[in-house]
């Protein structure tokens, strides 16, 4: 049952205005702090976890709060993170591009464990049951808390080659059901010739993004078995945020010459209906929430260039829906900026964004 502080916030979120503000700024001027991921698994405990680039040289490093981001402490993990999961407000693992770590006391202390190849991504059930999942088709499960790591033979089941084939996110709506989403791109012959779209913007504006395979597999039995799906589309499916009530959305992001950043889709996971909610020119969405009772909350920087768009940041947009319908843009502070963009919600009334720039504002009522 929520408490009486709980449904206040609750209430005030929904009827009152609302605004994004910063709780942390990394605003130095011989230094830039660079976040890959981003998890808050409690409403007071939190991570943000990338890179510090000192004199040329980058090093791990993370920020963790206690008190729902009120303080920020600058610690350093023993490596630089690619992605966090964390199952409570102690336990977490993080993937690097040198392996696994486990920490039990919420980055204090970090211990190397056995990791699959290709690691990007993991997903714990429990403190033992878990998945992995990144390049080469590869996903793994563990029943013994990431020690030993057995290969999922569904994972290589789609007819894509291997080594242009990745699994990029894995989440689950409940202990049962849970989707793995990836896609396959073999590069083309002349994409060796390319420069960057944004140095030859005349022959990028004329380049066609080529569909790549989608692919998708489901679980309803808690991972002992997961049956895959593959289609042909455009972009990537870069994040999938599940309710237990059956609702989903996802992420869809494009090449930077495509006509659109990215697309939002509503998703039906239960029955594999899916509808697009959002699309916008000047809005390059990189994440979203969706919350128990019904509200979405969509992250996006405002593209540099809407022809080709150049590879620098922009202003951070977080967008609200709820009916995915009708999305509102809501006040942001101007200073927020990056390339991309990360939700965290630890609950109805707790959600924070933190852009890959070194910034994180929390949701507030006015």
């Amino acid at each position: 049952m929520r408490t009486l502080a709980g449904l206040v916030a609750l209430a005030a979120l929904g009827f009152g205005a609302e605004r994004w503000r910063i709780q942390y700024f990394h605003d130095e001027d011989e230094s830039t702090l660079t976040l890959a991921d981003f998890s808050f698994p409690t409403r007071s405990r939190g991570m943000a976890a990338g890179f510090l680039t000192e004199k040329r040289r980058e090093r791990p490093a993370a920020l963790v709060t206690s008190d729902g981001g009120e303080h920020w402490a600058l610690i350093h993990p023993p490596q630089i993170a690619l992605s966090l999961f964390f199952l409570n407000e102690t336990l977490g693992w993080m993937v690097t591009g040198d392996g696994l770590w486990k920490t039990e006391d919420f980055g204090s202390n970090w211990k190397r464990q056995n990791s699959p190849a290709d690691c990007l991504r993991v997903w714990f059930r429990d403190a033992n049951r878990g998945w992995a999942v990144g390049l080469r088709k590869s996903i793994h499960e563990t029943s013994d808390g990431g020690r030993t790591w057995t290969r999922v033979a569904a994972g290589d089941a789609p007819k894509a080659n291997l080594e242009f084939t990745a699994y990029s996110w894995i989440s689950f709506a409940n202990e049962r059901e849970g989707l793995i989403a990836g896609w396959s791109s073999p590069p083309r012959r002349s994409d060796r010739q390319r420069l960057p779209e944004w140095m030859d913007p005349e022959e990028a504006q004329g380049r066609r993004e080529w569909p790549k395979l989608a692919i998708l597999l489901d679980t309803r039995d808690g991972g002992a078995q997961w049956k895959p799906s593959v289609t042909s589309m455009f972009g990537r499916v870069t994040r999938i945020r599940l309710a237990p009530d059956g609702r989903g959305l996802g992420v869809v992001e494009f090449s930077d010459a495509f006509e659109w950043p990215s697309e939002v889709f509503r998703l039906d996971w239960r029955t594999g209906k899916s509808a697009r909610v959002f699309r916008r020119k000047d809005r390059a969405v990189t994440d979203a929430a969706l919350l128990p009772d019904g509200r979405a909350y969509l992250a996006a920087i405002e593209p540099q260039g809407l022809e080709i768009r150049l590879p620098v940041p922009g202003k951070l947009k977080l967008l609200r829906s709820d009916d995915f319908v009708q999305w509102q843009e809501m006040e942001v502070d101007y200073r927020a900026y990056g390339r991309r963009a990360m939700l965290a919600a630890a609950d109805a009334a707790h959600i924070w964004v933190a852009t890959d720039a070194g910034m994180i504002l929390k949701l507030a009522a006015e």
